[in-house]
């Protein structure tokens, strides 16, 4: 199997770039070397099965979530209340919009894994994992809220997301707006 950290990140972010665009039934290997430019049989020396493809992808999309340091310290500087959650939730879905595509290859992976057996058993231990970490990130913090409020912001980031980036039933409110009404009702 190859091992260029950084053609394997080109690869699934092209992957990524893929099942945003086509859905679960266009990813390929073949689609993917397509859209990353590379010669036919690059992807699957990189990732030698579907299965191997998918649980890159779904990496890499954690790597792109990923918080970046500098904020989370600037956050961390903030009185542990509400102003400072929702502050936390605004970078959230700031990161989570700041690339459609990857969102919205999360969002085909998670309905995905309703009609796959092995790609639900994949995104549940993520999942699970990634609610795991957060709980305790806001436990850490000091921050309002435990599992079941995180839980229920979860639920509300999601449909905020799948609403902003698909067909927004209130486009005239500013997400920001949304976010702030989320903390209120929910904290």
């Amino acid at each position: 199997m190859a091992r260029n950290a950084g053609r394997r990140a080109e690869l699934a972010d092209a992957g990524i770039r893929v099942l945003a665009r086509e859905g679960s039934r266009g990813l390929t290997h073949r689609a993917v070397d397509a859209e990353c430019g590379a010669p036919t049989g690059t992807a699957s020396n990189y990732f030698r099965s579907r299965a191997d493809l998918l649980e890159g992808l779904v990496a890499r999309i954690g790597e792109r979530f990923a918080p970046d340091p500098e904020v989370l310290a600037e956050l961390a500087s903030h009185p542990p209340d509400r102003a400072s959650f929702a502050r936390h939730v605004r970078d959230i879905v700031r990161r989570l919009s700041a690339h459609p595509e990857v969102t919205l290859a999360w969002f085909e992976l998670r309905l995905e894994a309703a009609r796959r057996p092995e790609v639900a058993d994949l995104m549940r231990g993520v999942l699970l994992e990634g609610f795991r970490a957060d709980v305790a990130y806001n436990r850490a913090a000091g921050l309002p809220g435990g599992p079941a409020e995180i839980a229920l912001f979860h639920y509300a980031v999601d449909g905020l997301l799948l609403d902003r980036l698909t067909v927004p039933i209130d486009p005239g409110t500013s997400t920001d707006e949304v976010v702030e009404a989320l903390v209120e009702g929910l904290l």
